[in-house]
Order: structure tokens, then sequence, then C-alpha cells
């Protein structure tokens, strides 16, 4: 069986209009691997009762004991579906390939949810009926849209909605209705202005890319599918129904006829048409299941045409769940619709990459790539981008995991591996090396593949030694590199290891490595001699710190205490202007800082201003949304830190002889201080630095960069002195669902952290409140402990970074808070403990 499926699945690769690349996203504990298990079971990989309780995806020991996912998880598996179905969509036959991501909700972990739709074309977002659209629905939806891939809906957990919080009918669907056009007001927020795709109403369940599920009994359907059952029992079009299942329809069952929703006011048995052809059979079956009342099931079940076996039913053996189970999974299977979703609502490879190789893709359109991969061409160059790296399962090697834009990739080929910093021309960030296998992911373990062509996502062997986290894979010699990923979190926690055995130093040196690579968003740093781990949250941090012990270095570690990474910022422009010059008295430089604009930090992060765009493009919103002059635009010297960062050096001079010759070294000893500034030493942002005037000595051996950059540096230093700097704590987005009467409690464990509440609404249908506040990442540390203690275990909270926050108190004060972080700081990295003072940066002139 398996290998007919891998034969299949081999069939299937070379027929791209045949090809669904999706993922499926949602919030943590919205029910993605639940639903997930439909599609595994439908694919013949696991049992029937298996589905729903194995979470196929969730291979970890970590994923198992915690109950949620932490690391996405491919599944390619193969479908056939009928003509019926199929209707006049394009295609090359009836048998479908399904490669399938499913990607972690927690926030901590929203890395993992960039890389996975990096390679795919479509998702299916979940969404919880109870809960409604939360905090990370918003984050992913967005994260989504940004990567230009197409969505569909699943409204999960439909069951809990009748069975525990007996809503009736009219209220259900206002409920389905809300979250419905929620995530529509999501789409026509953050969808980008040039992204043709999406229209503000893009889900709408009469098109039918909206489902309603319960993963955990099994079941789901869309609109089309009730449409057909209600029409071959009347022997009409199916039409004729589909389009009055959802809205303001209404069917009276007396006059048998169709009204307006002003007419039904006149009528007494007029229904919702949702209601009475979908909610009421739904409500019949479930309550007459939890009830136990098999007479019933059984007159409902000839009803609805559908067989069950006696031991399927036997309520002498079987509990309530189980038998709502075993019939409403024979119903309305979870992976038959779930499936209709895929084939018939997210694009095929040859559909997708026409529109997102324009945004994927940093070379020209017009090049032989751009063309090879707008056409998914497999005879063309191999073009492959990796998103990430996933551990073999010894732990000596990694698969390089990613997606097939062009050519097709066979064992054995020879491929450039173009690091993020390659530039075509050059030699940096290249190498060549060969790919020893190729294959396709089932869950935990690789199928191998003799070739695999465009259009598909891949696990290649041989290359993992060459690249960190991700790079662009290439025959061509012309080819340019793919974007990088932005992420949505930011790794602000971090925490010094040491190996507890000193002679395991080595092994801790090789599994820090591995870790860097095995994790998309992870950082390690060396502060001072010590190896710090940096990550997005506190179970970030364990996680990590769990697979660096048992997986990758093998070896008992000895963890410090948790600290948080800071930002230095400027309040005010420089009081004066900064003067420095070399130690041999020929060079001389005057510099002033500002604070960027606001907004202008964002626009920088977030991609909308970068150095690698388009300049004309970049002087039309400086000038236009942040008030810059014409000239000044023409002149940004650099970004920093790191070519990216939210800080920018401008050149502000006028008719300086030679100011050519030392570009380079401004830029230098900017980007060092950018990521290292004058209070402790810790990366920059949202500072303006404009290099005002200059005294270059003509003699090249006068002004070697050993001269220019320390005493650049040091006016730079001045110029941040003399701008009232502060520093900057990062803030995390809490997201806190609890009983309404634990309200008080909540709010008392926030305010003891300084905590801000931002906002609080009631969960309609529920005895819920959910909580949004903002709370320091510096006092998060033993939040989720705390909070669960006070209210008896009933409040859940999720931590998002927000924002970037002034830290209260000032640096030079020793007594406020931002004294004290300063000092810490300063002391943690063996610098002197005071800041330095002013005369020490400055030259008298």
């Amino acid at each position: 069986m398996a290998r007919q499926r891998s034969e299949a699945v081999a069939a299937a690769m070379s027929k791209s209009h045949n090809i669904r690349n999706m993922c499926v996203i949602a919030h943590v504990d919205h029910g993605k691997s639940t639903l997930t298990d439909a599609l595994v079971y439908k694919a013949g990989i696991i049992t029937e009762q298996q589905a729903g309780q194995r979470r196929f995806t969730d291979s970890l020991e970590a994923e198992q004991e915690k109950g949620i996912t932490i690391k996405s998880s491919s599944v390619s598996m193969y479908y056939e579906l009928d003509d019926q179905i199929l209707g006049d969509l394009k295609r090359d036959d009836n048998g479908f390939l399904v490669n399938l991501i499913d990607s972690p909700g927690h926030v901590d972990f929203s890395s993992e949810v960039t890389a996975a739709l990096r390679v795919t074309d479509g998702a299916l977002l979940v969404v919880d009926a109870v809960s409604g659209v939360s905090v990370q629905t918003e984050t992913v939806l967005r994260q989504a849209l940004s990567e230009r891939v197409q969505l569909t809906l699943v409204i999960n957990k439909v069951d809990r909605c009748i069975l525990e919080q007996k809503l009736e009918a009219e209220e259900l669907y206002q409920k389905l209705s809300g979250i419905v056009a929620r995530c529509n007001a999501l789409i026509a927020t953050y969808r980008s202005t040039d992204d043709s795709t999406y229209s503000d109403e893009h889900f709408n369940p009469i098109l039918g890319n909206v489902a309603f599920a319960s993963g955990k009994q099994g079941w789901a359907f869309t609109l089309n599918q009730f449409a057909t059952f209600i029409a071959e029992k009347a022997k009409v079009s199916k039409d004729k129904y589909l389009n009055r299942l959802w809205g303001e329809s209404y069917y009276s069952s007396e006059n048998k006829k169709w009204v307006s929703y002003e007419q039904s006011r006149t009528i007494d048995d007029a229904k919702r048409g949702f209601n009475q052809f979908i909610l009421q059979p739904l409500y019949q079956i479930l309550n007459a299941c939890a009830e136990l009342n098999m007479d019933e099931v059984q007159k409902l079940l000839s009803k609805i045409d559908v067989k069950l076996s006696a031991d399927k039913l036997d309520a002498s053996v079987l509990d309530a769940k189980k038998i709502t189970a075993n019939v409403m999974k024979r119903w309305l299977p979870a992976g038959e619709a779930m499936l209709h979703l895929i084939v018939l609502h997210l694009p095929s490879p040859v559909q997708a990459q026409v529109y997102r190789i324009k945004h994927l893709y940093e070379g020209p359109q017009d090049d032989q790539a751009a063309c090879s991969m707008k056409a998914c061409d497999p005879n063309g160059e191999v073009m492959i981008y990796i998103s990430k790296k996933i551990p073999a399962q010894d732990g000596s090697r990694f698969l390089c995991f990613g997606r097939i834009f062009s050519g097709t990739v066979v064992s054995g080929t020879n491929v450039r591996v173009l690091g993020p910093d390659y530039r075509p021309g050059s030699t940096s960030d290249l190498q060549i090396k060969n790919i020893t296998s190729v294959g396709v992911m089932v869950g935990d373990r690789c199928m191998p593949m003799n070739s695999v062509p465009a259009g598909n996502v891949v696990a290649l062997s041989g290359i993992d030694k060459c690249l960190v986290k991700t790079a662009t894979i290439t025959t061509s010699p012309d080819a340019h590199n793919f974007r990088v990923m932005k992420f949505s979190v930011s790794p602000v926690v971090r925490v010094a290891v040491d190996a507890k055995d000193p002679t395991d130093h080595a092994k801790l040196v090789e599994g820090l490595k591995k870790l860097v690579q095995a994790d998309s968003l992870v950082q390690v740093l060396n502060e001072n001699g010590q190896h710090v781990i940096a990550a997005a949250g506190e179970l970030h941090l364990e996680i990590c710190l769990a697979d660096l012990e048992k997986t990758h270095a093998r070896c008992p570690l000895k963890v410090a205490t948790p600290i948080v990474t800071y930002r230095e910022t400027i309040t005010a422009e420089s009081r004066q202007i900064a003067f420095t010059k070399t130690t041999n008295k020929h060079n001389k430089f005057f510099m002033r800082a500002s604070p960027l604009e606001p907004g202008l930090a964002e626009a920088i992060e977030s991609g909308r201003i970068s150095s690698k765009q388009d300049p004309k493009e970049r002087s039309k919103i400086l000038v236009e949304e942040f008030g810059w002059d014409l000239a000044a635009t023409k002149k940004i010297w650099a970004f920093g830190p790191y070519d990216n960062g939210p800080n920018m050096l401008v050149d502000g001079t006028r008719s300086v002889d030679g100011l050519g010759t030392i570009q380079d070294a401004v830029v230098a000893a900017f980007q060092w201080t950018s990521q290292e500034g004058v209070l402790a030493s810790e990366n920059l942002r949202g500072a303006r630095i404009e290099l005002l005037d200059a005294e270059i000595h003509r003699d090249a051996a006068h002004r070697r960069p050993d001269q220019l950059i320390p005493a650049i540096r040091r006016c730079l230093l001045a110029s941040l002195h003399m701008a009232a700097p502060r520093l900057l704590e990062p803030i995390f987005l809490v997201d806190i669902e609890c009983p309404t009467r634990m309200i008080g409690r909540v709010y008392a464990t926030l305010n003891k952290r300084r905590g801000q509440i931002s906002e609080e609404e009631e969960l309609s249908g529920t005895t819920l409140s959910r909580v949004k506040a903002f709370l320091p990442v510096n006092e998060s540390f033993g939040f989720t402990e705390e909070l669960r203690h006070s209210t008896g275990g009933t409040a859940f909270p999720q931590c998002q970074f927000d924002h970037w926050a002034l830290l209260p108190g000032e640096p030079f004060e020793l007594n406020t808070k931002c004294g004290l972080i300063v000092t810490e700081t300063r002391q943690r990295k063996n610098l002197p403990e005071q800041i330095p003072a002013l005369e020490s940066l400055i030259d008298r002139q």
C-alpha cells in the first residue's frame, strides 16, 4: 500500500495543474492538527480510528507532551476526485497531489509559519467558532497576505456551539457570519494595494471557499455539499438552492416558497435558509446522538441515506461522543470537505507562480530564471528556495526543505548555493555542491524520489553544510536571489548557556551550530566569551534549550537567568554639532543626530523602505509621507545595522574635496555604532545621523581606515550622546482568555508587572472574556504560571512581541529603572560601569 502511494505521488508530480501546495494556519488550539488528520486519513496514511486523535503531523516528543505544534511538518498525499465535483476545473486528469504543511499556532513559533507560507501557494485558515478571530489568527492571516498566498476558511468546533453553548440556530448563524465578516475585514485591512487576487469580500460560503467543521468529531461541510444533497432529494438544479443557503434568504415550509427578509417578518414559519436546511438537521442528529436516543438516530440516518454497521451504533459499548463521531464522519467526512476547498479554491503552481514570482524574486522580471519560474517550466534552469532545515533522524545531518519554482532536480546534480548576501557576478556567499538525494516529506520521514519537477516541495540531502538557514539553489550562473523572509516575531529573550562538564565544550559549540540551522528564528551570539541564545519568548527558549540538550549537543547544560534585548534610541536633535579629528590631526568630522520621524522606523523594519528598493520610489515615500527634503533623500549613504536596520546615515555636506575616498569608512563606523550604541552597546533604533562637514587629507597615507574609523565612531557616539539618548524595551501584546468572573485577578496580575490594559470584550454566547494588554518583556518571565495560579488554571495567555517603548527613567541617573538596566547591561558585557563622558568623545577645534 505504501509503495502504491509512493508511486502515485511520483506520477502526479509532473502534472503541475493537479498539484496543490498548501498549509494549515491558525491561532494555537484552534484545531489545525486534528483537522489535518482527516486529510491524512483520506489519503490512506492513518486509520479512521486514529484520525482526530493521532495528530499525525505532531511527531516530536515535545509536541505530544504539550499538545501543540512546534515545528511545521509536511505531508505529500495523493487523491482522486470524480468529474462531478471537478466540473470544468483545469486539470491534467482526476488524480491530485496535495503537499500539505501543518504549521504551529503558538506565536513563539511564528517563524515556522513564515517558512511554510514561503513554499506554498494556498492556505486553510482555521478559526475556532467558540473563541472567534484571535490575535494569532490576525498575525498568520497578515503573514499569508504578505507572501501572496491564497486563503480559504475553515470554522472549526461548531459542535461545541451546539452541544456545550446551546446556541439557538439563529444565534449560531450570527456568530458564524460574524467570523466570516471579521476575516474579510482583516483581508481588506492588510492586503497589499497591488494585490488583485483578493476582493474585500473574499470569504463567501456561497462561493464554496468557507467550510464549517468539527475536527474532533471528524466532520465538515461546505454549502456546495448541502446544496447537492438537497437538490438530489428534490430532483432540481443545485444552483436553485446554493445562493439561498447563506445570507438574507428565508424559506416558508407552509407556503413552500423563498421570501426576502422584509416578507419573512410577516410569515410565522419563515426561517433563514441556512438554519432551515443545514443547521436544523445538524442539531437533530447531534442532539439525538448526545442523548443516546438510538431510535431517533436510526430514523435520521435513513433520511440522509447513511448506513452504519450495528457495532458503530452500539450504545451499550460506546459512549455518546464515539457514536456522534461515527455518525458524523460517515455523513459529512471532514477530509472530503477540506479536499474540495483545497482542490477547487486554491491555485495550482502554474497559476500561483505567475503573480508570486513578482513578489519573491529579486532579479529582473524578464530574465531567463524569472520567465522559467512564471511558466513553472520543468525543463528550465533549476530554481529552488530553501525555507528551512529539518534534522535527520540520527541528528548528524539536515535535510534542506524547499520549493522548486523551475527545472527538475535529480540526485547527483551540481548546483549553485546562493546565500542571503550573494550578489550576481560575485563569488561571495556562493558555493557549488552536489545534491546526493532528493525526496518528499511524509510527516517525520523522507520518501526518496528519482527526480522532482517544478511546482513541488522537496527535501534535499548533501548541501546542508553550505547554508545556515535559507538559500537559493540554482543551476543558472545568472540567477538572482529570492527575497529574504520577513518574520513577524523578534528574538527578544536571551539566555547564556554553558556545558556543565568543561570537557563537553566542543559538543556544546557544535550543538549550537546545529540549533541555529534547525530553527528559522533562533540566534546564537557570543558575548564576552559567553554563548547566548536569543529566542522569541519563554516557550520558544524552553524548546530551544531542550533541543540543544537532547538532540544537538547531547550533553548536560548550565543555563543562566534569562535576559531581555533592549534597543537604544534618541529623543531630541543633538544640542550641538559633534566634532572629532583623527589622532594624526589631518582629518576632521562634523555630525548631528536627530530622531527619525514617527512611523519611519516601522516602515524600514517592514521593508516598505529599504536600501535595495528603487531610489525614486524611496524618495517619493520619504517626501510625501515623512516630510523629507528631496535633496536629502538622494544622499542616503546607508541603513543600519546590517544594511537594513531602522537607522539612516545621510550625507549633508556641501563641496567637500575627497569625500568619496572616506565614504566606506564612514559607513563602516556607522554600522558599528548602530550595532553598539553609546549607552550599553545595544542596537540603535530610530536615529538619523548626518555628516555635516569634513576635512580630508589628500594623501592616502594620512587617511587610512585605522585612522578614520575610530574618529568617525567617536563623532557618531558624541552626536547620539547629545541627542537625549534613552533605552527602548520590547513590549508584548498579551491575549488572555478567561472566565468573566476572573477578570479582576487578571488585572491584578498585570498591574504587578507594569501591564497596561488595551481592550476587554465578552465573547458572545459564552461566560468567557478576552483581555488584550501590553506587558514589558522584562516583566513576562513567570507571568503565565502566576496568572494560571491566581485564576485557578482558567486563564490562558499568549504573548506576542508588539512594539518597542521607552523604558521609564533617565539612563544617566543610576537610581532609575533605565539607569539600573544600563548599569547591569554594561557590567554583563564587561564594559566600564559608567557611560562614556561627552568630553572623552569629542575633540576641541
